[in-house]
């Protein structure tokens, strides 16, 4: 069997999250198909050696303009000269009109939802907004035409189902994505220190993996910590990573706290392999978003062994199970309180510290790979 997937972002040197579920899915499928023939369609960039060829994958780079260029005509047009018998499409969306059966990983469809339009719209970047209108035009006709549509988690099922009305339809597969072996307890303090200097890091900090996306609740996390040192008197701060300083200046004059700047640490991009050791050396991570559809950092963080402050909805709660401490992501009081309860209880830190290990060791790319797979092959002999 020829499969194709798309990686359009592969190659970029600054990856995000769906960028690294796809990217884990191929390399997971390299170490378990030896069998069926892989194309791998990646846009041109820097970061080339992210990916190697196998004897049964082939990377296929493909110009094309932007990325709905490139994903409507590029796309196809490269799949049907290959002979690809499947194309996945790893990203949301996929091409508008294509004769190869799709398999559309939808990781969620908040910018579907009236529910949170306001939230994603009220303060999202241009960049942003343009991506949501896109996914809005293309995503239910993907619903309609794709062979398997994948997301990742139970809750977003649900929603998905929900949504587009396909409750019955076998189509539609909830596969959870993984943990990466390299996130465990970083204990070597010459690599602790050597990112600790890298990224310019403080002794006693909390970690927060915020960005201008309205659902990450960048603002009441800010508000959340602004109470806490006003309450603590600490000299605890908050680190967090590559963030537009004039955004973050707006969002403190919005919070009526333009000192909690002095507070706060921006590292810049961080490349993935030094996140475990930024993980181990804080002493929480927080990461009360308002809306998520599956979560991979908060795992990435129990893996390294530190407490977590999460969400109580969306899927926050399924990945989390009983091993973060749960807050109203609306009630910025309740994530300081929860801060508060994790530094002044050692037996209840350590504790979840202890059941975020066992946590994240359910999570794994390699069954995640095998559970596409799969699917893959469902496509391919349907059961009558």
């Amino acid at each position: 069997m020829k499969i194709g997937i798309e990686g359009q972002r592969l190659f970029r040197k600054k990856k995000h999250g769906m960028d690294m579920v796809a990217l884990e899915l191929i390399r997971n499928l390299q170490e378990i198909d030896k069998v069926n023939e892989y194309f791998i369609f990646v846009k041109p960039d820097e970061d080339n050696k992210v990916l190697n060829e196998t004897p049964n994958f082939k990377i296929i780079e493909l110009d094309g303009g932007s990325y709905p260029t490139w994903e409507q005509i590029a796309l196809p047009k490269a799949a049907k000269k290959y002979g690809c018998e499947i194309l996945h499409c790893t990203s949301n969306t996929a091409p508008y009109v294509t004769n190869i059966p799709l398999v559309t990983t939808l990781h969620d469809i908040i910018y579907m939802e009236s529910s949170y339009s306001k939230i994603l719209t009220g303060s999202a970047t241009t960049y942003q907004k343009f991506g949501n209108i896109y996914r809005k035009l293309i995503v239910p006709r993907v619903v309609k035409t794709s062979a398997k549509i994948i997301t990742v988690s139970h809750f977003e099922k649900k929603r998905i189902a929900d949504f587009f009305n396909i409750k019955n339809d076998n189509r539609l597969e909830a596969v959870y994505n993984g943990v990466s072996t390299h996130f465990k307890p970083i204990l070597d303090k010459t690599v602790l220190n050597s990112v600790k200097e890298k990224y310019h890091l403080p002794d006693n900090f909390f970690f927060f993996l915020g960005n201008t996306d309205p659902k990450k609740n960048t603002k009441g996390t800010l508000k959340a910590f602004s109470e806490f040192l006003k309450q603590s008197k600490s000299n605890y701060k908050l680190v967090m990573l590559d963030y537009d300083t004039q955004e973050l200046q707006k969002l403190l004059s919005e919070i009526g706290d333009k000192q909690l700047i002095n507070h706060i640490v921006l590292t810049g991009y961080v490349v993935n392999t030094d996140l475990p050791a930024i993980y181990s050396l804080s002493t929480i991570f927080l990461y009360p978003s308002l809306r998520e559809s599956f979560g991979i950092p908060m795992l990435e963080a129990m893996a390294c062994g530190v407490p977590v402050i999460t969400s109580n909805t969306s899927s926050m709660p399924e990945v989390s199970g009983n091993a973060a401490h749960i807050i109203n992501p609306f009630n910025p009081n309740e994530i300081t309180e929860g801060i508060i309860k994790i530094l002044s209880d050692k037996e209840y830190s350590e504790e979840l510290c202890k059941k975020g290990l066992e946590r994240s060791k359910v999570f794994s790319w390699k069954n995640m790979a095998k559970q596409v797979l799969v699917l893959y092959n469902e496509i391919k002999n349907p059961t009558s």
